[in-house]
């Protein structure tokens, strides 16, 4: 969209440009836009939202096509689709038919759940929100951004993501991170008077970008352009490149690799055999190609999006948003959770209920302190982003307590290392500094305290509640054009203390047993008083085992820091860099870290951790650098997408087990009676059937049951696992394989389409039925119950594959039907296989070489790099890409 209104002596006529907005005055600025430092009325508002459009540049919209293409992305579809065409040409439409029956459940079941599960998570996108601070009728409101519209006036804080591109009116010590635009690693301190026309963007220190953040101070500033027009929706735009892959991904696809060189490397093996027997070529090759299909499992990209589309629907229910589906296995990777105490171990419901001199006297003069020295200017009210601001000016009568004769003159925001705010104000006359912050930080800036003040503080956290201590001196020397700055918070006297109230939250304790169920450690990292904390977590019952401070923490070296993150769990008044640092330290140990983070300190966390979590009310900032968002804050609903992660890792190596043991040992048996025999052992087409019809029955997989020992910790992709798995239990199902083909020859001397159909009954009955032992570590398996459907569809295709070799198809097929003896002796050889499967368990899962893996490394730089690429902005309606969507990111490393 182009802005037009008034450009009267704009150099273009029809353009508003970042350069003309630059190098202009504000009030002219304001002219064009035909608006005013007031901002716009509601109705000038939605009038000029109707003619250009929400403040969006793209919405989640779901692509059936962009869905249908990824399902054809996968190495092992390509082989199937090969081998089909090749066996088509070759004469062979049964087993083309077969192949492509296979490629169609596989691509059609893989873009059915994916497509749904896209739906779904767009209409969770659809509930998260961003929302902007904006003068609407001469009164600051809050809006959402997408309603933003050029003239309006609006507020940036800490840690608030800049909605639109903006011209700065008025600024207070305003530092903005420009480097998503810019490539600068420091801020950009900010200033409303104009620069030099034709200077470049990092140079236009009066302008404010879309999707920049506030890294320090406050301003306001009018919008000139919004959505597709900012500087970052024009960027935005164009986003094109391949998201990075996550561990589960990577697993897969390392998997899928291993699978096709055994397919190749046993597919030429038996060509070249058959070949040097002399038999036919065409049969050869089409034995061949059916050997080199019947051994990968063509149906894993339907189980796992099933697995995947089945997770996500639950985690829908439970109000958790992941921004890619493959997110959800890496929260069940997780075995450390860091998180803030606020919201998610309390309430989160923030109330003043007391305001007290040093003695513990209620003062309400006190409390007028207080409000003076919030982010909230009393003259012109409105909303504010700090919660305790907000709790203050939710206590009784505010404007009455604070008179008409105030006038605030400067301010001084609110940041991480001061830990405090300041405001200079004309009270009556009287020009005061007023310091609002932590105590221990305010004290320090005190020439001396009253006797009481350390019994008074020392009760208060006790109690566990949240203190701001509140100081304040004569400041007849600053002046509205010297400001505040940090050297003027000193030589206080101290008023007295806001004594705020956040009760633990009732749901909190089962929700920690739960965390504690699933083997998660819970670390608590949190701003306040380290008393607080350990009164809160005493009360929920938390395991603890020690605090340390940030002042603790700070000179220790890093043998040092990794010894405290180890054997701490409250780490309070840590500083941002803490945090990040205390995560990088655990994650070295070979520990998955999740962190649990709300505010703009929590950014640097929320990066460095394996999965960065945030809440839908979070700042931007935070909710652009997690992984996952809560619609709800609670530890539960946590606990719950963790359990979800896992299930689906342990459903989707039941599927993997499976395949690679049952059909390595039926395609070694397959190899080795070629070479023997002086004909098939089994057509073709019957063995793309015999595995059609298997992996119909492992389509049930992902909605079987999970023992609760296999959710007790996180399981990673182990490749060599994987290959002794199928070199241990694939050699047991080939025994039992030359024990029907002893059967049918020796004893039943069985023709060429007897013994075909008899080794294709013996094969699917084994190679399926097999799940029920598999699919547990328990011994006997009995021990744990499969779900009703993935019963019922293994005994189903059990069923089905012996009625083919006695329906009317069973010519076509090469079938014929078999005497009662072999289906006696079956069930035998059933029986024993099971109990030889259980045999194997015991010594397999016995040795400590073959739990599910290792612990997860700590990932370089250049992973890291892509992760953060792939915590994509989507405020302003930039929403994250779907599964596997290709996406650039326009986030520095």
């Amino acid at each position: 969209m182009s802005l037009t209104p008034k450009l009267t002596g704009a150099p273009n006529p029809t353009t508003l440009t970042a350069g003309h907005v630059a190098a202009a005055p504000v009030h002219r600025v304001l002219g064009w836009l035909d608006s005013s430092v007031a901002g716009l009325s509601s109705a000038e508002a939605t009038a000029r939202l109707m003619q250009y459009g929400p403040n969006a540049v793209r919405t989640h919209h779901v692509n059936a096509l962009a869905v249908l293409g990824r399902q054809l992305r996968s190495a092992v579809l390509i082989l199937l689709a090969g081998t089909a065409i090749v066996s088509y040409f070759l004469g062979d439409s049964m087993q083309a038919v077969i192949i492509g029956v296979i490629l169609a459940a596989s691509i059609g079941l893989g873009f059915v759940n994916e497509y749904r599960a896209e739906r779904a998570a767009a209409d969770l996108h659809a509930g998260v929100h961003h929302n902007a601070v904006v003068s609407r009728d001469g009164r600051f409101v809050t809006v959402d951004v997408t309603d933003l519209v050029p003239g309006d006036v609006i507020r940036l804080s800490l840690g608030e993501a800049v909605p639109a591109d903006v011209r700065l009116i008025r600024v207070t010590g305003l530092e903005c991170d420009e480097g998503i635009l810019t490539g600068e690693s420091t801020g950009s301190e900010k200033s409303p008077q104009p620069v030099p026309a034709g200077s470049e963007l990092a140079e236009s220190t009066d302008l404010a970008f879309m999707g920049t953040i506030v890294s320090a101070g406050e301003g306001t500033g009018v919008v000139y352009a919004t959505g597709k027009d900012a500087e970052f929706g024009r960027i935005a735009a164009g986003l094109d490149e391949r998201q990075p892959e996550t561990d589960f991904q990577v697993g897969l696809r390392r998997f899928s690799y291993l699978l096709l060189q055994v397919a190749l490397a046993l597919m030429v093996v038996i060509l070249v055999s058959n070949l040097l027997l002399r038999k036919p070529i065409i049969d050869s090759v089409l034995f061949s190609l059916a050997i080199a299909v019947g051994i990968t499992p063509q149906l894993l990209p339907a189980v796992v999006s099933t697995s995947l589309a089945t997770g996500s629907r639950q985690l829908a229910k439970a109000k958790v948003l992941v921004k890619r589906l493959v997110c959800i296995e890496d929260l069940g990777d997780i075995d450390i959770l860091i998180t803030d105490k606020t919201g998610t171990l309390t309430e989160g419901r923030i109330r003043l209920i007391d305001a007290i001199d040093p003695a513990g006297a209620p003062s309400e003069e006190v409390r007028r302190l207080g409000l003076l020295a919030t982010d909230v200017d009393p003259e012109s009210g409105g909303v504010g982003a700090n919660p305790l601001d907000a709790a203050l000016w939710e206590s009784p009568g505010p404007r009455d307590l604070l008179g008409a004769a105030v006038r605030r003159i400067a301010a001084l925001p609110f940041d991480h290392k001061r830990c405090a705010a300041s405001v200079l104000v004309d009270d009556d006359g009287n020009r005061l500094l007023v310091v609002k912050g932590a105590p221990e930080q305010v004290l320090a800036r005190c020439d001396a305290t009253p006797a009481a003040t350390d019994e008074t503080l020392a009760g208060l956290f006790a109690a566990g509640r949240r203190v701001v201590a509140v100081a304040t001196r004569p400041a007849s020397e600053l002046t509205e054009l010297t400001g505040i700055t940090a050297s003027d918070e000193r030589g206080l006297a101290l008023a007295g203390f806001l004594v705020f109230a956040d009760e633990p939250k009732a749901a909190a304790r089962p929700s920690l047993s739960r965390l504690a169920a699933l083997g998660i450690e819970l670390k608590i990292a949190t701003g306040d008083n380290p008393r607080v904390a350990e009164k809160v977590c005493a009360d929920l019952g938390l395991a603890y085992r020690g605090t340390v401070t940030g002042a603790e923490l700070e000179p220790l070296d890093d043998e040092g820091f990794v010894d405290a993150a180890q054997n701490h769990t409250i780490f309070a008044r840590i500083s941002p860099e803490q945090k990040a640092r205390l995560i990088v330290s655990l994650r070295r140990n070979g520990r998955s870290v999740g962190f649990l983070g709300d505010g703009v300190n929590d950014a640097l966390a929320l990066h460095a951790a394996d999965v960065g979590i945030s809440v839908d009310s979070a700042t931007d900032v935070a909710k652009d650098a997690a992984d996952v968002v809560l619609l709800e804050k609670d530890l539960g609903v946590l606990a719950t997408g963790v359990a979800e992660g896992r299930r689906i890792f342990a459903n989707t190596i039941k599927y993997v087990l499976m395949g690679t043991s049952s059909n390595f040992g039926n395609m070694f048996s397959a190899a080795a009676a070629s070479a023997l025999l002086p004909f098939l052992p089994m057509l073709p087409s019957q063995i793309l059937l015999n595995n059609l019809l298997y992996d119909s029955s492992q389509l049930a997989i992902p909605t079987d049951r999970v023992d609760e020992e296999q959710l007790h910790a996180p399981s990673h992709w182990n490749v060599a696992f994987i290959r002794r798995f199928m070199l241990i239990f694939g050699p047991i199902s080939s025994l039992f394989d030359f024990l029907t083909f002893g059967l049918m020859l020796g004893v039943l001397h069985a023709g060429a389409i007897e013994f075909r159909t008899g080794w294709f009954v013996e094969s699917l009955a084994t190679q399926t039925l097999i799940i029920f032992a598999i699919r547990t570590r328990m011994v006997p398996f009995l021990r744990s119950r499969a779900s009703a459907p993935l019963t019922i569809t293994t005994l189903t295709v059990v069923a089905v594959g012996v009625a083919l070799t006695i329906s009317p198809a069973a010519h076509t097929l090469g079938f014929t039907p078999l005497p009662w003896q072999f289906f006696a002796v079956l069930v035998g050889f059933v029986i024993a296989y099971l109990v030889l499967v259980e045999l194997a368990k015991v010594m397999f899962y016995a040795e400590p070489m073959h739990l599910p893996g290792p612990p997860k490394r700590t990932r370089g730089r250049a992973h890291r790099i892509r992760r953060r690429a792939a915590r994509f902005h989507y405020i302003n309606g930039v929403s994250p890409p779907a599964h596997g969507a290709r996406t650039r990111s326009l986030r520095r490393s």
